[in-house]
């Protein structure tokens, strides 16, 4: 059943791979693989719940008198049905929920025509020019908001300057590549990033000090490639606000203040109340309902136009890319029970055992996060090295594991950066093919190859660092 487990992953991602060939949706396949592998690793708990969790299927039955009767095949099903698909739908829902209030807030910034504060700034439309001016900003904002988050936003942006669907393919590829790159070495610029800065395995000065050179070059080796052969210069962008005249510059700068103020408050929140992000970009969307409601009842008690179009938070909700958020389902639900089984644990055993060098585990690490999600994978990672704290006596291999080691350090960048080797490999990824409908085919050909040369060179840019200066 293990085995039978990772093949029909293996198979699914291959029919992910190949929708446009095949004709068949990549949520329909995400959704059926995820909901797929469930119900096997239900069938089989008997065997596979003892095999990787044992200790805490004991536990559960300890907690649980009226489980000792029960056969072992009822009470590991028992523990698969009441423990681990409760678990697995948690994280699950925290990443979802975060993601459709940001959308939703991207989506409030957009209709009211909030992004004109940077568009209208943004005046040359030289291709090559434009792509540095994107990426750049992307890596920043990346690294202050969120990988997730920038996207959702840069491509919005990107969808206000560009007209042409395939070229603003390429700006959106490279805007894949420049948000996990700038989130890789932000201590909460990914979920990865956050969740080895809040267990205490890295700490933000020094994740800052020695991933963020590395992280940059891993964008500028693709960058500079792309922008090379981006020639000629793209048509002139509208300058006009004909479906938004009914709002003045002063509203529509407000709009975008409050939105994107709100996204850069979310880590924030984070920091000051230590609850899951989700809770704060639902805070805040729930703050700009209100004030939008406010603002509506306002402007039509006062407005001269008399089709001036309502653009309250229900309608807006009701345009969000639900394709997009059920495919994100679906993968997360079928990599949790990889995690479930042990299969990601296992892998990263492997590599140890065989490979034993830090620096050969995170690369190979770093290449299967652009496969599976980086979030259980850097867990599993994190679950079977703990952290050394002593830093005196920790020598040779072990000395990597102690806070701020080079294990820690290295892993931030390889799991971030890697994901961009594939659309699928990340989450920003996932979202632009969402939201532009990119051929996963297209960008493997196009992008995958320079994502890879980009991150080999970022990394060894740390090795280097790491001799010259550790």
């Amino acid at each position: 059943m293990f085995i039978t487990l990772i093949i029909l992953f293996v198979i699914g991602y291959i029919i992910i791979a190949l929708e446009h060939p095949l004709k068949v949706d990549k949520t329909a396949t995400a959704l059926l693989l995820g909901m797929l592998m469930w119900i096997l690793y239900a069938f089989g708990a008997e065997y596979l719940v003892p095999m990787a969790e044992g200790e805490q299927l004991s536990k559960f039955i300890a907690e649980n008198p009226h489980e000792v009767q029960k056969s072992l095949y009822q009470q590991a099903l028992d523990y698969v049905l009441n423990v681990k698909i409760v678990e697995s739908l948690g994280d699950i829902t925290q990443t979802l929920l975060f993601l459709i209030g940001a959308m939703t807030i991207v989506e409030l910034i957009d209709v009211h025509d909030g992004f004109s504060v940077i568009t209208s700034r943004i005046n040359t439309r030289k291709k090559s020019r434009l792509l540095w001016v994107v990426c750049l900003t992307t890596f920043v904002f990346s690294a202050i908001l969120d990988n997730m988050t920038t996207t959702i936003v840069m491509i919005m942006l990107l969808r206000k300057l560009i007209a042409n669907k395939k070229v603003r393919w390429i700006y959106a590829a490279m805007v894949v590549i420049a948000a996990n790159t700038g989130g890789a070495w932000s201590p909460i610029g990914d979920v990865t990033t956050i969740m080895l800065w809040v267990k205490g395995n890295v700490t933000a000065l020094a994740l800052i000090k020695f991933v963020l050179l590395p992280s940059l070059v891993a964008l500028l080796v693709p960058l500079i490639i792309v922008s090379r052969r981006l020639k000629g210069n793209l048509p002139e962008k509208r300058t006009t606000h004909e479906g938004n005249r009914w709002l003045s510059a002063a509203e529509r700068n407000t709009m975008f203040i409050l939105g994107v103020g709100g996204l850069i408050f979310v880590p924030i929140f984070k920091s000051i109340t230590h609850m899951p992000p989700f809770v704060g970009i639902l805070f805040v969307l729930g703050v700009l309902w209100v004030y939008t409601e406010i603002f509506y009842n306002r402007k039509q008690l006062n407005s001269k136009f008399d089709e001036m179009p309502v653009n309250r938070l229900p309608r807006l909700i009701a345009r969000i890319d639900m394709p997009s958020i059920l495919f994100f389902l679906g993968i997360l639900m079928a990599v949790s029970v990889l995690q479930a089984t042990g299969a990601l644990s296992a892998t990263a055993a492997f590599l140890d055992e065989e490979v034993h060098n830090i620096y050969a585990i995170n690369v190979l690490l770093g290449v299967l996060s652009s496969i599976v999600d980086n979030v259980p994978l850097v867990a599993g990672v994190m679950g079977m090295y703990p952290v050394v704290m002593d830093t005196v006596q920790a020598t040779g291999y072990q000395a990597a594991f102690v806070i701020d080691g080079v294990f820690w350090e290295f892993l931030s960048y390889c799991a971030g950066v890697g994901g961009s080797i594939l659309i699928i490999g990340s989450a920003a990824g996932v979202i632009a093919m969402g939201i532009e409908k990119i051929n996963f085919g297209w960008y493997l050909k196009k992008f995958s190859l320079l994502a890879f040369a980009g991150y080999l060179a970022g990394a060894a840019v740390y090795i280097l660092e790491v001799f010259l200066f550790k």
